[in-house]
């Protein structure tokens, strides 16, 4: 259904008949990863129900790569010290493995969405260094062999990283940072390393274009690989908005991370209409705001095909309007490139249009 409407849109787009609009008819039985094929695999982030009915069918149609958005984050996959819950995940793989897609892991370490008994004991006092490192290792170790082989890549640790202008401070006080330093950094990289010496480890963080976070994050990166810690690659998660990330600025972002020898991937990426998530003036999908999120997707996606040899992946964060994260009550951010019917918006057609 997706394919044949696909089709009748650009066809009626081109208007008219004959060899030319034959062959752009058979560009619409081209998927998102086929036109990308020469360039990197095609990702989306899905939960389990992503994966039925007309859903599962555009993921199949389009993508060749799936991000757990919330199961394998730490609360979800591991909520009590000696509970791990497989079954959402295994689901992903599952479905991931049978239609010939690869599997990004997200996320083993971060701040959000952990159980608080990480940090805890019996009593609700605070575990020392020695147990919250122990009951991280243990975490990691469990998590990245269960996958082994099926997850080719980990967001290992997520969004450490302090939003402050003030350049002094770079690490975020997060439980795990107030608990055991900066050490643990090093350390979880190396149990993710042992537990499957193939996969591919990333930092991933968000607001990576903005210089000083930009400048904070490359200063851990390199310090980290300045002391052989396993690091591979760096995940930009692209939660942007139609007037932000400026072309200077993503250039120069790529540019930096990769001068470390690191790839790079795109791996949450939307476009919201809106500027910020307080904002709520003029709400709605308007033709300006449309235009402006052409234009962004635009911009990137030329320069991510300029740079294919450092990007490795572009990933979606969701499937389609209708289910994006940003979406509040009747305040809709329409940040992708499927519409809330699942039908491809303008912006699709310059994607896939070079």
């Amino acid at each position: 259904m997706v394919v044949i409407t696909t089709a009748i849109m650009l066809i009626n787009s081109c208007g008219g008949t004959g060899k030319n609009n034959a062959a752009n008819e058979a560009d619409t039985l081209k998927g998102l990863k086929d036109f990308y094929k020469d360039y990197f695999p095609i990702g989306v982030a899905v939960a389990p129900n992503s994966l039925e009915g007309a859903q599962a069918e555009l993921i199949k149609e389009h993508f060749n790569s799936l991000t757990p958005e919330n199961t394998m984050k730490p609360g979800p996959i591991h909520p009590e010290e000696n509970r791990y819950f497989w079954d959402d995940a295994d689901k992903i793989v599952d479905f991931a493995q049978a239609n010939g897609m690869k599997v990004r892991g997200h996320t083993l370490c971060w701040h959000s969405q952990t159980g608080a008994w990480m940090f805890k004991d019996s009593q609700g006092n605070q575990v020392t260094k020695e147990i919250a490192l122990a009951r991280l290792k243990e975490h990691i170790t469990q998590v990245v062999t269960r996958y082994k082989g099926k997850v080719y890549a980990w967001d290992v640790l997520n969004e450490a990283i302090v939003d402050d202008e003030d350049t002094a401070k770079i690490y975020r006080e997060t439980p795990w940072y107030k608990i055991c330093g900066e050490e643990y950094i090093a350390d979880i990289y190396q149990w993710a390393h042992e537990a499957d010496p193939n996969a591919v480890l990333f930092y991933n963080d968000y607001n990576t274009e903005d210089p000083v976070k930009r400048d904070k994050i490359y200063y851990m990166l390199k310090k980290l690989l300045d002391a052989g810690v396993p690091v591979n690659a760096v995940g930009l998660q692209g939660h942007w908005n139609i007037t932000n990330p400026t072309e200077q600025n993503l250039r120069d972002a790529i540019d930096k991370f990769s001068s470390l020898g690191l790839k790079v991937q795109i791996t949450e990426l939307d476009v919201s209409i809106y500027t910020s998530r307080s904002d709520t003036v003029n709400m709605g999908f308007t033709p300006e705001r449309e235009k402006k999120q052409i234009d962004l997707y635009k911009m990137a996606f030329k320069m991510f095909r300029e740079k294919k040899d450092v990007i490795t992946g572009v990933t979606f964060w969701n499937v389609y309007d209708g289910r994006s994260w940003l979406n509040r009550g009747n305040r809709k951010a329409y940040p992708l490139l499927f519409d809330e019917n699942l039908k491809p918006k303008k912006a699709y057609w310059e994607v896939v249009k070079f």
